[in-house]
């Protein structure tokens, strides 16, 4: 839980300060130099909790903080604004940065595709995560305010547009919101199929974990009842999927298929906890949005790093759904809502609570 030092009531909290940015704020900002240079975002502090969604990038979340320590994982070319590796096949390694989430999608997710020769689909080339993650945000929005239920909430918003000429025209509503007194993330989407045909609505949170959250010792947390191995190179690695060890130089990425619990009310979740630091980052959703869940553990040095994937459509990519007729697909001028929460937990009372949620659902 987050600790303040008084109640995080409109009254204490003006008692104790000029200015209420002097603890919670959302702010527009733009990096200046390197592959980020020109590269709009907007800080949110609450509290302990900072972190930056990218206004040129979906705003999806980048960098997040809890108390100055770092939670997530940014790759190797580091922050970065638009170029030319955005949607160029694999070469989009190139410029996925990781963060606390990218959106992956639409039309494709995962490995790049090509639509083949009489395919029921329109011809394309779909690079690798698909483009929703790499378009900018227009009617961004950020504000930070008291509700009706006397809550400080710090609020972000826009909408993204997923478009070509005489092709798709998917448009993504994106709200996110954290409230003062709270470690709360929550990403509430909407994505709506402005075309006149049915389009394909492959759709997947890529959430990554990095040091110092991730490190030896830690453990992932996942309400699992049956855990598939991507291949063979994952099938051969002889590592539980939940423990993590120290980096390993040149050591494969493994990819697991996992098949979720739920409670009674629909819901699921997953994260990682580190006792060491006493700290945790879990994701709670609704699981009938995400019948497809996925655990990326690369443990490779330079490349540490863990990413939880709740999605709609299987890491096996859109080829494999396509054979079997299943290929998720929004009808025209339809919408599709769904809302991710982020939490850090703190401390081994609340880590406890969260690995025993998990072991009520799987009977651990």
């Amino acid at each position: 839980m987050l600790v303040q030092h008084n109640n995080p009531t409109r009254e204490n909290m003006l008692a104790h300060m000029g200015s209420l940015q002097q603890a919670a704020y959302t702010r527009p900002i733009e990096y200046q130099e390197g592959r980020a240079h020109g590269l709009k975002a907007i800080e949110v502090k609450n509290g302990p909790l900072r972190f930056m969604s990218m206004a040129d990038r979906a705003l999806d979340i980048a960098q997040i903080e809890y108390r100055g320590e770092n939670l997530t994982f940014l790759s190797k070319p580091g922050l970065n604004g638009r170029n030319q590796f955005d949607t160029n096949g694999l070469e989009a390694q190139r410029s996925i940065m990781g963060g606390l989430f990218f959106t992956c999608g639409f039309e494709n997710i995962c490995a790049p595709y090509v639509t083949p020769k009489g395919s029921q689909y329109p011809a394309g080339s779909y690079p690798m995560h698909g483009r929703i993650r790499t378009t900018p945000a227009e009617h961004v929005s950020s504000d930070a305010y008291w509700n009706e239920n006397g809550d400080y909430v710090l609020e972000v918003s826009g909408e993204m547009r997923e478009a070509e000429l005489f092709g798709e025209n998917m448009v993504l509503r994106r709200r996110i919101t954290s409230v003062y007194g709270t470690a709360t993330i929550t990403v509430e989407d909407e994505v709506t199929n402005e075309s006149f045909r049915e389009e394909p609505l492959m759709w997947m949170y890529h959430c990554n974990v990095g040091w110092p959250l991730l490190d030896s010792g830690a453990e992932v947390v996942i309400p699992s009842r049956k855990v598939t191995p991507r291949d063979e190179t994952t099938a051969a690695d002889d590592t539980p999927w939940s423990q993590i060890g120290e980096p390993v130089a040149n050591k494969p990425e493994s990819v697991y298929l996992h098949d979720l619990a739920a409670d009674e009310h629909g819901r699921s979740f997953a994260g990682v906890v580190n006792r060491k630091l006493g700290l945790g980052l879990t994701i709670e959703f609704d699981a009938a949005d995400f019948p497809y869940f996925m655990e990326w553990k690369s443990m490779g040095a330079g490349d540490y790093v863990v990413g939880l994937e709740p999605s709609n459509s299987s890491v096996l990519g859109r080829g494999w759904h396509e054979q079997r007729g299943d290929l998720h697909t929004l009808a025209p001028q339809a919408s599709e809502r769904k809302t991710i929460t982020f939490t850090v937990i703190e401390g081994n009372e609340a880590i406890d609570a969260f690995v025993a949620r998990r072991d009520a659902l799987v009977n651990i």
